[in-house]
Formats: structure tokens, C-alpha cells, sequence
């Protein structure tokens, strides 16, 4: 293309014409593989190559015969929003052995396949590397017995291996998240949401066992989305005398009138000296010291079953198309690799050091080494078990002298959110309170955001009045638009009264805006001369400074089921087109990721300007697409895309070029995306980023307090902070700094990453595009990170 910029790499440029690809689900199942299987035959068929399920895993390709069939574009339709896989899985022993491998080899060679995908645990890859290292050996024996010709050896002459993690246990090194898992979270959380409601009636004590016999990651992150009492893990054996302590706790809490005891345990949760921790037997243990009335829920495999999650629906079409492209550009010297996610970037990792550390996080388990497994496991493990730790253990307040922060007194930190409300909300001003609390300072939460401070409405907030906040909606502190500016001088007054000596905002874009706002008052209000901190919170995701917000994660997953129940209803009355408006404001993320999570034909965002002839191209495309068997459309407008082609112009447009071929509906979806429970995500991102900020907030305090004087002085630009995630790590930026990556206009950063994710959608839709693949491509070494890195990486 004559307009592409040299500095980048299309991938156009990459053919799979002539090659044939072999796509096969491995193992236990997990939610999202059969978005993963989409992905990689609609990109395969996209670049031109073959693409062939192998049904029933490895056994499968042994079998041979019907298990390896060509697919088209249609093969893959409707699965995107179907658990488990429908190409089945299953264990297969024959593989193990050579002669089940040269019975595989020879099925393969008979349809040209030399490109393999595998969507599997770590067994599942690791006997797909083989496979690939003796796949020359495989040929020539082939053709000595005369199975093959000569000249197939020299043509298949190598197999290139691509694998994508799927596994809800999230138990495989090199990969932040694998396939599978936050929807496993997802049936967790639902589950424990609902024992919630019924312990609280009854005052009970609920044992929950959850999935993990190697890795403890479901039952650690499900413990800290719903703030359970205790959890056991294998990576992290409680000390000895825990049964003491943890009845204690659990003595306690019910004294602070908490009505219900959560505790969680991993299928594979051990003690100090390696012996197992049963549900069963923590039960009898709290009704023999305690005589509380306790229950067991084994979840078992609902945790595998379920429609996947927005997260994972993203995740796998984002990994599938990476696959594709790994097997395009592989070459004989290339190692087999995996595609994982890193942060919010995907990543291709060499398959074997990512199964070797696997391996060696059990080794350092078997040998009682816990805190070298915990670093093993990565980053995102060793901040979930960190965060865990102060959240769950409160410090008695003897414990805390009043020099605990280097100073002479206890610094009083306040807690407000601003803007619309959004899921997750409460989770991080939980998190903030008891963080806060554990570091010395007193907390107070204001009201009402900033008309609401100018108000007087602040009080300070306790340990146990945040109990319970993780799983709430909306905003329990109430939340407004208003920004400082106009009440600056009543601010002042409040925070002087109150001696407020740091300030944490939760909240969107206002947010954002409100900080610059106090950042730009202090050469006339010393009182705004304190560390300040704004966290990323609107549903709209449409913040300077981060990736991610809290509260998007939940919008995406009622755009998702909603859209899935309006697919349903389509697929029975048959050529069908629904347009459906998102929220967002001028942000179009909600729009385009919907959009890709639910397998849309179109979405129409702002960020990317279109008009009336590529709104008749679409009815084009969908006229084209009745045709098919496919015969229903879903297409996503974001309220403000544009302010002539409105919601009801596009029905309208829609409905009078459709006639003959297909009718159209609409369907504005409006607040129901603010609202609801928090998503898994959503609750386990705002309590980390949470408790992350409250610590830089206590170095801010300690940095800037000035004895001599008895107060805190903070005006530096890093002393006003916002804490976001780019890329692959938790960053604090200077709000003054983010100011001229902000459109205030339209209220959007001015450059969004996911705007790079928008031709996905577009290919999965079976629309030409261009695709910038220039964050592809490098293979790179698994990272052994150091603790420092931990401390500061991401989430």
C-alpha cells in the first residue's frame, strides 16, 4: 500500500498462500477457546492459507480420517460466545508414544499441514515441542516404509508450533493471564455473591473450595474480590498455629457484628509441611473451636462451564490472530513459541522456557521453597499475594506508634469519587481505608465528590465501615460531576478545618481534570499543597495516563450478554440486523471492544470518522452475509460517533436499503452499562491499584512532612499523581504531564491504544484492512524479575 509509513510493518505483507494450518484444543477445557479457534481460522482463511480442525486433541490427529477436516469462514460461526470447545478435547496416551507420533506425522503430510495451533496447559505444549523436534525423523522413517514419497520429506521439510495457554487455573509462567480464567473467576464470584446474601440471614461461616491443585491463583484473586476472611493456597502455606489465628479472626469479625465468615480454599492448599488443607477439614475445625454454623460449597466444574467473559472473548481473538501471525513469519530456526499477555500487550515467549519455569515453580513448592514459587509464578501473582497480605491482616492500633510514618503525628488522608459512578468503585475506597489504616493514617471519605467536600460532608471511615464494599455497585459514597474549580476557596476551608494532608480521587475524566484543577491552585490555597493521587474509574475508559479504568471491564460484560441474547433471538427469526447504542461519551472503547468481544459486523466510534458510502458499504457486507448461513448482523454505534448519523439515522438507513433482504432493530442499552455487581476484574484492579496508591501517598507523606513546622508541604508537579497502567506496568504521571496527551474538548486521551485492536474486528467481520503489526513479531525471553520489580510492575 502506497500510504503505509515505511517505519511500519504491515501485515499484508505476510502470505499464507500454499501453507495449511491445524488448529486443536488440548487438555482440560476452558471459556474462550472457541474464540481462540475462530480467530485463527477467520485470520488463517483471511491471509489465504488452509485451515484444518483436529478434532479431539491429539488423539485426533493419531486417529486420523474425519478428525482433520477443512473449515470456511461460516465453520466458525456462532462459537464465540460458547463455553468449553467444540472441537473437543481429549487425554491421549498414544501420542505419547513415537508410533502414535508417526501416525500423526503421517495424517498431517496427507492434507499439507505443517503449521500447528495449540490451545492447551502446559502437557498439551510441552508434547507439541516434541512432536516438532522429531518431525524430520518422523518423515524420513515415513518414507523408508514407503508411507510417503521422497519428496514430501523434502517439502514438509519442518513442523512450526504455535501454542496459546488455556487453562482456568491461570497455572503457566510467561503468561499474565491465561484463556479461560477470568471467566472461571466469573462463576466464582457469581457463586459467592449469592452464598453472601443467604450466610448474612443465617449468620453463617462459609468454607468455599475452588480449582487449583498446582496453583493458587482462582482461590487468591476470588479472596480478594469478595474480601474473604481467609484463604489457603499452595504457594503460601499458613504459619505455624494458624488454626488459632485464624479462629481468632474469624471470633473477631463476627464481634465487630460481621454476619457472614468467607473462607476460601484452593483444591491443592497445603500446610507449612506439605500436608493438605481440606475444605472439610477447615469446616470441623471452625464448628469445633467456635460452634459457628458452617457450611462446604465445592464448586468443582461449574468453574470451567459458562458462556466465557468479555476479558477472555478479547484475549483469545486478540491471541488467535497473534498465532496466525507467529506461524507466518516462523521459519526452521524459529522455536515454537507462545503468544501470552504481558500487562496489556501480547507477547510471543519460546514455549519451552515458559514450561520450564512452570516446572520449576513445583519444584521450589516440593522443596518448601514458597517465596521462590510465589516470584516464579510472576509479577501479577507476587502482587495479588502482596496485596492479600495488607488487606487481610489488620494491625491492632497498640501496634502502631505514633512515629510509625517518621513524624509526630498520624496523617489524615481523605477518600472521594468524581464523575458518573462506576463498578468497582467501592472495591478501591475499601482498599484504600484499610491500606491506609495499616500504614497509621486516619481516613476519612468524603461525600458527594467535590460539591460534597465545598459542603462539609467528610467524616472519618473505619475498618468495618467499608466491610463488604467489594461486591457493591454504583458508588456507596456518592459521586458527582461538579469540579473544584468553583469551590475552591470552601475546599480549602475543609481541608484546613479537617487537616486533610493528602487527597485520593476515584473517579473518570472529571477526576482527572479535578486534580490539574488543585494542582494549578496551589500558588493561592497552601492547603492543595499536599500528595494527591487520581485513580482511573468510568465505565467509558476514557482517561489520559492508563490503558484500563476500573468500572470498563463491567460495561464490556453487559454489552456482551446483551448482545449475545439479542444474537439468540436473531438466529431464530433469521436475516436480522441489530444496531445497538453503547455508552462512552466521544470515547469509542466500549463501542469497538463490544464490538469484538461479540463478534459485531460494524461498530461506528468517533476516533475513526466515517460517512455515507462506508455506511453503505456495510449494508453491502450484510446483504452479502444474508446469503450465507449466517444470516443475522450486529452492528455498534457509541453515543457521540457522530452527530448527524444518529442511532435512529443508521436504523433508518439500514431498514430502507435492507428491504427485501433483511429488517432491522435498535436497541439503546443506556445505564444498565454503569450498573451491576463488578466484574472479577474490575474488583481485584481497583483494590490493587488501590492499595499501590495509598503506599505512594504514605512516601509523598514522609518525603514532604516538615517537622520543624509540624505540617506536610508537597508542590512539586510528582507530587500529584495519576496511577495507570500502560503498557505492561503500573505507572504514577504527573497530571500536569498528561495534560497535553488530553483532548478536553471531546474529553479522550488524544492517542488510545486499543484503536490498534480496531482492524481485528474488522477481519474477524470478513472486511479488507490494514493492520499494523510492528508490536509483533520479537520472540522474547521469559523475565525473572527481581522483587523491586514486583513492587513496581504490573498488575
Amino acid at each position: 500500500m502506497a500510504d503505509q509509513p515505511a517505519d511500519k510493518k504491515f501485515f499484508e505483507n505476510l502470505s499464507g498462500a500454499g501453507k495449511a494450518i491445524g488448529v486443536l484444543t488440548s487438555g482440560g477445557d476452558a471459556q474462550g477457546m472457541n474464540a481462540a479457534v475462530r480467530a485463527v481460522v477467520r485470520m488463517g482463511i483471511y491471509v489465504e492459507a488452509k485451515v484444518y480442525f483436529i478434532y479431539e486433541g491429539y488423539q485426533g490427529m493419531v486417529d486420523g480420517g474425519d478428525n482433520i477436516v477443512e473449515v470456511s469462514w461460516e465453520s466458525v460461526s456462532s462459537i464465540l460466545q460458547v463455553g468449553g470447545t467444540v472441537i473437543g478435547s481429549a487425554r491421549c496416551k498414544e501420542f505419547r508414544t513415537r508410533e502414535g507420533r508417526l501416525k500423526a506425522a503421517f495424517n498431517l503430510i496427507q492434507r499439507g499441514i505443517t503449521n500447528l495451533c495449540v490451545i492447551g496447559g502446559d502437557g498439551s505444549l510441552t508434547g507439541a515441542n516434541l512432536f516438532r523436534e522429531e518431525w524430520s525423523g518422523l518423515l524420513e522413517e515415513l518414507a523408508q516404509s514407503g508411507k510417503i514419497e521422497e519428496e514430501a520429506v523434502k517439502k514438509y521439510v519442518y513442523l512450526n508450533i504455535v501454542g496459546m495457554v488455556g487453562s482456568i487455573d491461570n497455572d503457566f509462567c510467561g503468561t499474565d493471564m491465561t484463556i479461560g480464567t477470568d471467566s472461571a473467576l466469573h462463576r466464582i464470584i457469581e457463586v459467592v455473591d449469592a452464598i453472601m446474601t443467604t450466610a448474612q440471614s443465617h449468620q453463617r461461616t462459609f468454607v468455599l473450595e475452588v480449582m487449583g491443585r498446582h496453583c493458587g491463583y482462582l482461590a487468591l484473586v476470588s479472596a480478594l474480590a469478595c474480601g474473604a476472611d481467609w484463604v489457603f493456597i499452595p504457594e503460601y502455606p499458613p504459619e505455624e498455629g494458624w488454626e488459632d489465628q485464624m479462629c481468632v479472626k474469624l471470633s473477631e469479625n463476627r464481634a465487630r457484628k460481621k454476619r457472614l465468615n468467607i473462607i476460601i480454599v484452593a483444591e491443592g492448599a497445603i500446610d507449612s509441611h506439605n500436608k493438605s488443607i481440606t475444605s472439610e477439614k477447615v469446616k470441623d475445625l471452625v464448628v469445633q473451636q467456635l460452634g459457628f454454623d458452617t457450611r462446604v460449597t465445592i464448586l468443582g466444574h461449574v468453574q470451567r462451564g459458562g458462556t466465557p467473559s468479555a476479558f477472555d472473548r478479547i484475549l483469545a481473538s486478540r491471541m488467535g490472530v497473534e498465532a496466525v501471525l507467529a506461524l507466518l513469519e516462523a521459519t526452521a530456526d524459529t522455536p515454537a513459541c507462545v503468544v501470552s499477555l504481558s500487562g496489556n500487550q501480547a507477547v510471543r515467549l519460546p514455549l519451552m522456557e515458559c514450561v520450564q519455569m512452570t516446572q520449576e515453580v513445583q519444584k521450589a513448592m516440593d522443596e518448601r521453597k514458597f517465596c521462590e514459587a510465589v516470584r516464579l509464578r510472576g509479577r501479577s501473582f507476587e502482587n495479588n499475594l502482596n496485596t492479600y497480605k495488607l488487606l487481610s491482616h489488620r494491625k491492632p492500633d497498640t501496634e502502631l506508634p505514633k512515629d510509625h510514618l517518621s513524624c509526630s503525628t498520624n496523617f489524615n488522608v481523605a477518600v472521594l469519587n468524581v464523575g458518573a459512578p462506576a463498578a468497582g468503585m467501592n472495591a478501591a475506597v475499601r482498599s484504600a481505608v484499610r491500606v491506609g489504616i495499616t500504614e497509621g493514617h486516619n481516613m476519612f471519605a468524603v461525600i458527594d465528590g467535590f460539591e460534597g467536600f465545598a459542603n462539609g460532608q467528610i467524616k472519618e471511615i473505619s475498618w468495618r465501615d467499608v466491610g463488604g464494599w467489594t461486591g457493591q455497585g454504583g458508588s456507596l459514597l456518592g459521586t458527582k460531576r461538579a469540579l473544584p474549580a468553583k469551590y475552591l476557596e470552601k475546599i480549602a476551608d475543609q481541608m484546613r478545618t479537617n487537616n486533610i494532608n493528602a487527597l485520593m480521587v476515584i473517579g473518570g475524566f472529571e477526576a482527572f481534570e479535578s486534580c490539574l484543577q488543585l494542582a494549578e491552585a496551589r500558588a493561592r490555597f497552601e492547603e492543595f499543597c499536599i500528595p494527591i493521587c487520581v485513580l482511573p474509574a468510568t465505565i467509558s475508559n476514557n482517561v489520559p495516563g492508563t490503558d484500563l479504568s476500573i468500572g470498563a471491564d463491567t460495561a464490556l460484560n453487559a454489552i456482551v450478554e446483551t448482545c449475545d441474547r439479542i444474537k439468540q433471538s436473531a438466529s431464530g427469526t433469521k436475516r436480522r440486523v441489530f444496531i445497538i447504542e453503547t455508552m462512552g461519551g466521544y470515547c469509542g472503547y466500549l463501542a469497538n471492544m463490544g464490538g469484538l468481544a461479540a463478534g459485531a459486523d460494524a461498530a461506528y466510534i468517533f476516533e475513526e470518522k466515517f460517512d455515507i458510502r462506508e455506511l453503505q458499504a456495510n449494508v453491502e457486507h450484510l446483504t452479502e452475509k444474508m446469503k450465507t448461513s449466517i444470516q443475522r448482523g450486529l452492528v455498534l454505534r457509541n453515543e457521540n460517533s457522530n452527530e448527524n448519523y444518529t442511532t435512529d439515522f443508521i436504523y433508518q438507513l439500514y431498514s430502507e436499503e435492507g428491504k427485501g433482504v433483511f429488517d432491522c432493530r435498535k436497541n439503546v442499552l443506556g445505564h444498565m452499562q454503569q450498573g451491576g455487581a463488578p466484574s472479577p476484574f474490575d474488583r481485584n484492579f481497583g483494590t490493587k491499584i488501590s492499595a499501590k496508591a495509598i503506599q505512594w501517598i504514605s512516601k509523598k507523606l514522609r518525603e514532604t512532612y516538615r517537622r520543624d513546622e509540624g505540617k506536610v508541604f508537597a508542590n512539586t508537579e510528582d507530587s500529584v499523581c495519576l496511577l495507570g497502567m500502560r503498557r505492561r506496568n503500573l505507572l504514577f504521571q504527573p497530571v500536569v504531564e498528561l495534560k497535553d496527551q488530553a483532548d478536553f474538548v471531546h474529553r479522550i486521551p488524544k492517542e488510545q491504544w486499543w484503536l490498534k485492536l480496531r482492524p481485528l474486528m474488522k477481519i474477524l467481520a470478513k472486511y479488507k484492512t490494514s493492520y499494523d503489526v510492528s508490536d509483533s513479531g520479537q520472540l522474547e525471553h521469559v523475565a525473572r524479575h527481581s522483587p523491586k520489580e514486583a513492587e513496581t510492575g504490573a498488575i
